[in-house]
């Protein structure tokens, strides 16, 4: 980025913080609310796990682990502004209302307490479009665990607190992040219209902005910019659950917001695992167990899509087997701030258990976790040279580096999805991530059987036009004709335990459910089990697991690697998988 470039970056920061002070100042002057017309739902709860280790004392905040029994939340030293940002948005008041009893409710009350009078005259960090959403609606959420035996003082505060916040995001929300956290923000306005007392002027401006949101930032086949699963997922519950709040209180929703409705829930059953999860992709988790499901018993159709790309994702499945596949270029511009470079990264699931999966999105584990995530080298794909196939650019002003956006990623992507003969589904894909450096296209090609008992693979690395292979030949002349190394990565889930067997040419993996699943290859190549990373949110670390690699070296135009995982054939074609996930120290 040139010198003007970054001097606008600079003033436009200092610009919006100054526009944030000044809307939190006006809004803490404006009209207090004095109580509920109607007491808004729980839309989420938190972990139980997490909840009494707060009340223990340990607080799990960015990756970091702060031991402070009977703290201030608000006194303690700030690590990093990941740690500030997760105390801000309120999160912890999930799980302390998932421990629901009076010590957590004493403890919740404290520390919303604290923050009023820290925060609530309109100072400090947390007064952000994107915080404020979130803090805002979990006030409300939870708001008979927050006022139960609190006084009329704590009553009149909290009061005042949230009709404040709700009057600043009315004048912030077009600041939001793009994705998930702009849909926060208007329905949260629509749930604080409706059910604040003498806020419902917020209802038909929040409404308004809730159509146009859902136009604009939701494209035809029901996708979003960012191409996170979990978000969209989140995207999806927010607007029937608004949606249910304006039908109780005798309003319709838009015309726009029921067409996105109708739009999203399609794309989400095409990203829906075998297990009810979502695939590990650009910053999204797996989603809470049932919270897939339950959002899309919401949306309230039961349609399905049956042809092409779900938000850039191709799925085949078959039995009790999903393969997922990133199948598009990275999200672009600022939606590609939690974006990963994942093109041609698959995960494979088989019946409730997880098999190939992506190392995670490396959130709560701290900067340096989270930017080894975003790397091509943490999903299940081909790498060349140990290098992403989409690069991190500069991080604005203010701004993590972890968080900066994808910058010279894979242009094009074509894909084609046909069904054989057999019954098999077969997936052909290329990208050209590596063409500028290498002159290398990187092509994949998956078949799954119609039984979902095997899927068959193939990598390839080509150099296809003339000035591919001259840039080949260059690459290969500053190596000294070594060859150009690469690497075919398939991360295993944790609870897959995996074991090379016949002299190194297979690998059998075992699920907990019983199944057994070999992977082998065509012998041309090394093929090694190494170490790897699970990075699973609520963790206090990351889970230990293994990865299979095959690796060689690119001496010609044309290098491909032929692989398969297969059921082992004494695998009983239907298993009845009755056991049960161990419990998790923090979930």
């Amino acid at each position: 980025m040139g010198r003007t470039g970054g001097y606008f970056q600079r003033w436009g920061a200092r610009w919006t913080r100054a526009a944030n002070r000044y809307a939190a100042w006006r809004a803490t002057r404006g009209r207090a609310a004095t109580a509920f017309v109607s007491q808004p739902e729980p839309r989420t709860i938190g972990s139980l796990a997490r909840g009494r280790q707060l009340l223990a004392g340990n607080l799990m905040f960015a990756g970091h682990l702060v031991e402070a029994p009977e703290a201030d939340l608000w006194d303690l030293g700030v690590p990093d502004r990941a740690f500030l940002d997760e105390t801000q948005e309120f999160g912890w008041l999930d799980d302390l209302a998932a421990v629901g009893d009076g010590r957590a409710r004493r403890l919740a009350q404290r520390w919303l307490a604290g923050w009023i009078a820290h925060y609530g005259r309109g100072r400090g960090p947390g007064w952000t479009p994107d915080l404020t959403a979130r803090r805002m609606t979990r006030w409300m959420h939870h708001a008979v665990f927050l006022l139960q035996g609190q006084s009329a003082e704590g009553q009149t505060a909290y009061f005042r607190a949230l009709a404040a916040q709700a009057d600043f995001l009315s004048r912030r929300w077009k600041a939001t992040s793009p994705g998930l956290p702009r849909f926060e923000a208007l329905c949260g306005l629509v749930q604080a219209g409706l059910a604040l007392e003498g806020m419902g002027r917020l209802l038909a401006p929040a409404q308004k902005g809730l159509e146009r949101t859902c136009r604009d930032r939701i494209d035809v086949g029901g996708g979003i910019a960012t191409r996170n699963p979990e978000e969209l997922m989140e995207v999806l519950s927010l607007l029937t659950w608004t949606e249910a709040a304006l039908r109780e209180a005798g309003r319709g929703a838009g015309p726009e917001h029921g067409r996105a409705i109708r739009r999203i829930a399609p794309a989400l059953r095409a990203l829906r695992h075998a297990d009810a999860s979502l695939p590990r992709f650009h910053g999204g988790g797996r989603g809470a167990e049932g919270r897939l499901d339950a959002a899309l018993f919401a949306a309230g159709t039961r349609e399905t899509r049956h042809e092409g790309l779900a938000m850039g994702y191709a799925r085949l499945s078959a039995g009790r087997t999903s393969v997922i596949v990133d199948a598009a270029p990275p999200p672009a511009g600022p939606a590609s701030r939690n974006a990963h470079a994942a093109t041609l990264a698959m995960e494979v699931t088989s019946g409730r258990r997880p098999l190939i999966v992506s190392c995670g999105a490396g959130e709560g584990f701290g900067p340096a976790w989270r930017r080894a995530a975003r790397s091509t080298p943490s999903h299940s794909t081909l790498v060349v040279e140990e290098l992403s196939s989409a690069r991190l650019g500069a991080a604005a002003p203010r701004q993590r580096g972890d968080r900066a956006p994808l910058v010279s990623g894979p242009a094009r992507v074509p894909v084609e999805i046909t069904q054989a003969e057999t019954g098999a589904r077969r997936f052909e894909a290329g990208h050209d991530g590596y063409l500028a450096e290498f002159g290398l296209t990187h092509a994949r090609v998956l078949e799954l059987s119609a039984d979902g008992r095997a899927l068959a693979g193939e990598d390839l690395l080509l150099a296809l036009e003339e000035a591919d292979k001259r840039r080949f030949d260059a690459a290969l002349d500053a190596r000294r004709l070594r060859g150009i190394a690469w690497q075919l990565r398939f991360h295993l889930h944790p609870d897959a335990d995996a074991e090379l067997d016949l002299a190194g040419h297979a690998v059998s993996v075992a699920l907990r459910s019983g199944e057994i699943w070999v992977f082998r290859h065509d012998g041309r190549v090394r093929m090694t089990l190494e170490p790897s990373v699970y990075l699973e949110r609520g963790r206090l670390r990351p889970r230990e697991t293994k990865q299979i690699v095959l690796s060689g070296r690119a001496l010609e135009y044309g290098t491909r690697v032929r692989w398969s995982l297969a059921k082992a054939q004494d695998t009983a074609l239907a298993v009845r998988d009755f056991a049960m996930d161990a419990a998790d120290a923090l979930e």
